[in-house]
């Protein structure tokens, strides 16, 4: 276990491998384990670095500003990045971290070797609405994780899977996978979760001319079930220069736990046509 400390913060990685530099940065309720299926196989070409962001696993935050908004996940990546002497690196999400990661590189994109969005988007609130309306969605949203424990949720989504958890829910080893998630998300404080949630999905601008800026190679998969995060990824992919798209077919939202094999295939191939300039 490792740690580095960034103001308030101290934030938790794990390292494993040799070669072409990669962090991987996780989507909500998710922490390092979301990248476990993977990060065996990628590690036998690439330095594989999955972090914790705030408010998530391991990672904790001492005080207030607690940094709970896009903007300051995205800096704690480029921090972690300093943190271990990294110039150029590829930069692998999914979901909510793959917001701060796209935000991040319209405004710098120079260092990524490659940028790698899964099920993910650019705007932090997937869908229209004004602030009042997104403060009550996330606010119930929140209450969600206050009101109930973890073996509530689970027990929640098996019958009401909704757009996070369909693929896992229909799979052919659905029990399998849900008992993984578990394992993942119990390590979360579903009460900073709340507070995370409340803070960080506000803005439902996808900030087309920012995608137009980013320069760096990306890669974006989505999985065909993935019905929140569809349409957010064929807009990144029509409006980022060059970028590469993959839709799974049959898989949902999480697919580095529904189809780890094909995730690392593709990101191994996609880090190999784009080296590290200082790998």
């Amino acid at each position: 276990m490792a740690f580095f400390t960034r103001d308030n913060a101290s934030i938790y990685y794990e390292e494993t491998g040799r070669g072409e530099p990669v962090i991987a940065v996780h989507g909500l309720i998710e922490n390092t384990l979301y990248w476990e299926g993977i990060a065996e196989e990628l590690a036998e070409s690439c330095r594989f670095i999955a972090m914790d962001m705030r408010a998530h696993g391991r990672t904790a935050v001492s005080k207030k500003p607690y940094g709970f908004d896009v903007e300051t996940i995205g800096e704690d990546i480029m921090a972690l990045a300093d943190h271990l002497g990294l110039g150029s690196f590829h930069l692998l999400t999914h979901s909510t971290g793959g917001f701060a990661a796209v935000r991040h590189a319209m405004k710098d994109s120079g260092r990524f070797a490659g940028l790698i969005l899964t099920d993910t988007g650019s705007a932090t609130f997937p869908g229209p609405g004004d602030a009042e309306f997104i403060q009550g969605y996330n606010d119930a949203f929140a209450r969600w994780f206050e009101k109930h424990d973890w073996d509530q949720i689970i027990a929640g989504l098996r019958i009401k899977p909704g757009p996070f958890f369909r693929g896992i829910v229909e799979s052919a080893n659905a029990e399998e996978l849900m008992d993984r998630a578990y394992e993942m998300i119990k390590r979360g404080d579903r009460t900073i979760i709340a507070a995370f949630v409340r803070s960080f999905y506000l803005d439902p601008d996808p900030h087309i001319d920012g995608l137009r800026t980013i320069r760096c190679p990306v890669l974006i998969v989505y999985g065909e079930k993935d019905d929140l995060f569809i349409e957010s990824s064929r807009l990144m992919a029509r409006e980022i220069p060059g970028a590469q798209i993959i839709e799974y077919e049959g898989v949902g939202h999480m697919t580095a736990l529904e189809a780890p094999e094909r995730l690392s295939r593709d990101v191994a191939s996609f880090i190999a046509s784009h080296p590290a300039k200082d790998s």
